[in-house]
């Protein structure tokens, strides 16, 4: 298995302002992991979606895998309490 690409959506940069600098830290370590192996022990696809969450701290990171182009779409990042929220 090849190297995936990381992309992000745009309001994932607005996400990442709101958590303190110490967890940003530790979620792009988290994030980076998954160029690696998209689908880590520990990692659940959301039920209702094609996407994928994974944990940091109290922190969640909601993502997609596109399996033909070698893609890790991180989607939205944030407190567990808000990201599965519709907004």
């Amino acid at each position: 298995m090849g190297s995936f690409e990381l992309r992000f959506k745009k309001s994932v940069a607005k996400d990442l302002r709101r958590i303190p600098n110490k967890d940003v830290k530790r979620i792009l370590k988290r994030i980076e992991a998954l160029s690696k192996e998209p689908r880590p022990a520990g990692s659940e696809k959301l039920s209702a979606q094609e996407r994928f969450r994974v944990r940091q701290g109290i922190y969640r990171i909601i993502y997609e895998v596109r399996d033909q182009e070698l893609v890790v779409l991180v989607v939205k990042i944030g407190h567990r309490r808000e990201v599965y929220k519709r907004s």
